[in-house]
């Protein structure tokens, strides 16, 4: 048989995480057990195993059911390899070495299940949008993938100040003190969701990654994975 798919053949790696392209991670569990978001597994070979990750505690369960903060998460093992995805959102790798970062719960497709997690509230933001903006701080050694509605940008936050839209802002380094602005002036101009004016303040040395896109809409479908709500994330 002739055809043009030579171009997309399984990509090789001698690393555990590695893009077969910038929309799809391949993961090799024979070096590394990971978490990932659940339903984004679009094909594995080998002895796989999938089992819920758990929330690692009452703690962090109490925190993902008041925030709404959270992916349901899979834990992934075994001596294959997995191929990861989501709405073919664009994948970005990050390798951890005993640092910590912060990412935006909706933007997080998959990690090292070494890395230890927990949610945390922006400084702050009491009494705004329902109570505070929440996201995942993930804190170790190890690989991170970040998914990006769209090629992002990265930007020096220890240069100037620096603002984004909260859905905007999926990722950024533990170094960088964070905060709420209001400004009803830019009430037409930042957003299109709950709290146009409210944008997300980023100070001191360091980065922030910010997509072009205030992220996808996800629908609700019944037994679906990865959903939103009370349910799924209490039973992450």
């Amino acid at each position: 048989m002739q055809s043009t798919l030579g171009e997309f053949q399984e990509t090789q790696s001698e690393q555990p995480f590695a893009l077969q392209n910038s929309k799809l991670l391949k993961v090799s569990l024979d070096q590394v057990t990971i978490q990932a978001k659940a339903g984004s597994m679009v094909a594995y070979q080998g002895d796989v195993s999938f089992e819920h990750a758990g929330s690692g505690g009452l703690s962090r369960m109490m925190k993902k059911a008041v925030s709404g903060e959270g992916t349901t998460l899979m834990k992934m093992s075994g001596t294959g390899e997995v191929f990861l995805a989501d709405t073919a959102q664009e994948i970005h790798l990050l390798y951890l070495e005993n640092d910590a970062i912060t990412v935006n719960g909706a933007n997080l497709l998959a990690f090292d299940s070494g890395i230890d997690w927990d949610i945390k509230k922006v400084e702050g933001v009491s009494g705004f949008m329902g109570g505070g903006l929440f996201n995942t701080a993930l804190q170790g050694t190890g690989w991170v993938a970040i998914l990006s509605d769209g090629p992002p940008v990265l930007l020096n936050t220890g240069e100037a100040p620096t603002f984004a839209d909260p859905a905007a802002a999926i990722t950024w380094a533990s170094s960088v003190q964070t905060g709420i602005k209001t400004d009803i002036k830019l009430k037409n101009f930042i957003g299109r969701g709950s709290g146009e004016s409210v944008q997300m303040s980023f100070s001191g040395q360091g980065w922030v990654l910010v997509q072009p896109s205030e992220g996808r809409v996800q629908a609700a479908t019944a037994g679906g994975g990865g959903g939103g709500g009370l349910l799924s994330n209490l039973s992450g």
